[in-house]
């Protein structure tokens, strides 16, 4: 955590930035590029939590 925003571990990079990055277009590869200390999985990994963590929070407000 940073700030209390999820992040890449080790980094300061958090699934926030990645996610923006990639809906404005970014592809995975162009991210590494600007961020030679990640790896492929990295990337994976953050948009997968950010997909399970808009999926707890639909799941959240269907049973509010």
């Amino acid at each position: 955590m940073m700030g209390g925003k999820a992040c890449i571990k080790g980094t300061r990079v958090t699934v926030g930035m990645i996610v923006a990055q990639i809906s404005e277009g970014k592809s995975i590869d162009e991210l590494l590029a600007d961020y030679p200390y990640l790896k492929k999985a990295d990337i994976t990994q953050a948009l997968s939590y950010a997909a399970l963590a808009v999926e707890a929070k639909e799941n959240e407000i269907a049973f509010a």
